[in-house]
């Protein structure tokens, strides 16, 4: 029987939602192995000016305990 267990992460990119996800999962990587899943939970942008500085997301990361 396996274990997972779910821990939440913020990311951020200057460039986009897909690579702030991106980044999360390569953060989370380094120190976390047997990675399943990313859930998505929200979503938000940095504004300065009104102009979009940063895309930033909320992940919910699974992996598999040993």
């Amino acid at each position: 029987m396996s274990i997972v267990k779910v821990i939440e992460v913020i990311s951020s990119s200057e460039s986009g939602f897909e690579d702030a996800v991106r980044n999360a999962v390569t953060e989370v990587s380094k120190t976390i192995k047997n990675i399943d899943s990313v859930y998505v939970k929200d979503f938000k942008v940095h504004l300065k000016n009104n102009q979009i500085t940063s895309y930033g997301v909320i992940c919910k990361v699974s992996f598999r305990v040993e």
